[in-house]
Formats: C-alpha cells, structure tokens, sequence
C-alpha cells in the first residue's frame, strides 16, 4: 500500500471530501477504498465490517477469510432478511460518519442514500469476481460462484424492500462506472487516483477558491 502522500493530504485538508465506492463481492471495492483513503488521508468506513462487527456481537465467529461466504455469514444474511432493521442501524450510523467530511464509504447502500459525495461503480462480471472469490478464500470457483448468486440475490432483496433501489442494475447515482475485468488491483487504482486527482479535488478546490 503506498504512504500518503503530503501533497493528498494538504490537497483533502479543510474539504468535505465524500466519495463511495461500490461494486459486488470480488470487484475489489474494499482493497481499492483501502488504499485510496491511505493515499489521500481519508477517514475509512466499510458497511460489511459494520454488519460484520453487529453479528460478532450476536456471537457470530467472524475471524475467518471469506466468512460473508461461509455458512456463518449466510445465517446471518438469514437473519437479516427476517430484521431489515439491522441494516437500517447500520446505515444511520454510516451517514452520520459522512457529515465529518473527508471520509471513504465501501458501502451497498450509501451511494443510494446519500445526497452528496462523488459516487464509484467498480463493474466486474461474475465469472470475474467469481474466481476472484475463490483465490481469495481458497475454494473452487464453482462453490464460491454458488455462494456470490445466493448472497447477492438475498441482498438485493433486501435492499429493495429496505430503499427500494435494484442493487447491481440501478447506476443512476454514480458519477463513474468503471469496467474492472480486465484490469488488476494497480491498474484499477492508479486509474481512481486520475479520477480523483483530476475531477474530484479539483471541483473541490473550485468550491473552496
């Protein structure tokens, strides 16, 4: 992960920088919202360890690589179905966070929910993120593409009867929507650096001129 950089973080100082990245599991939307807030001195809020930390407190084991896709995490999924309630305490406390300005969401649904920020799609197909998953978590491609459909079919749902948007088919709020297949972890994030370096700060730094 490369240092911040003196001239980011002079650059995000005394702005409200907002930006939400998104994308379904194996897009890499957590690596890349990790280094881009290193890079940029950006406070780091991620929606699944929210949810994560929320189901360690209701004595789910969650110290394990890929627990999203394990049983574990598909009970908690269950769960969540059942009390759509607990993404709607997430999701308070994610905005919340957002008002302080120079933050980073890795979120589902912030990108919905929120009003400002500047917005990122990473867009991967499923066979991608699918093998992606696999290496990650040491299973076969076809287990873990088994589980990404189960997954992700169950948190549509419960978005759109939370919200009411269509996880994965909506791209309305989104300023970028970058195509990620064919692109590795540096390349995707030297690309978002020039995103925003060259769109971002700069309409920032027109604001505060």
């Amino acid at each position: 992960m490369e240092p911040r950089s003196a001239e980011s973080n002079t650059r995000t100082r005394n702005r409200r920088v907002v930006i939400c990245i998104c994308g379904m599991a194996g897009s890499g939307k957590s690596t890349l919202a990790k280094k881009l807030a290193e890079k940029y001195g950006l406070a780091y809020y991620s929606g699944g360890d929210a949810l994560k930390a929320l189901a360690s407190e209701k004595g789910y084991k969650i110290d394990r690589e890929g627990w999203w896709e394990s049983q574990e995490g598909m009970e908690f999924l269950k769960q969540r179905m059942e009390d759509l309630e607990i993404d709607k305490k997430i999701d308070v406390k994610l905005l919340e966070w957002a008002k302080r300005g120079n933050v980073i969401f890795d979120s589902w649904t912030m990108p919905w929910l929120l009003k400002e920020g500047f917005k990122i799609w990473l867009d991967a197909s499923e066979e991608v993120r699918a093998q992606r998953v696999a290496r990650r978590d040491g299973i076969g491609s076809k287990e873990a593409l088994n589980y990404l459909r189960e997954k992700e079919s169950k948190t549509r749902d419960i978005y759109k009867r939370l919200y009411g948007f269509d996880l994965g088919e909506d791209f309305t709020p989104f300023h970028l929507v970058l195509d990620v297949n064919s692109l590795n972890e540096d390349e995707a994030f030297q690309t978002l650096c020039m995103v925003v370096e060259n769109i971002l700060l700069r309409r920032e730094e027109k604001v505060f001129s």
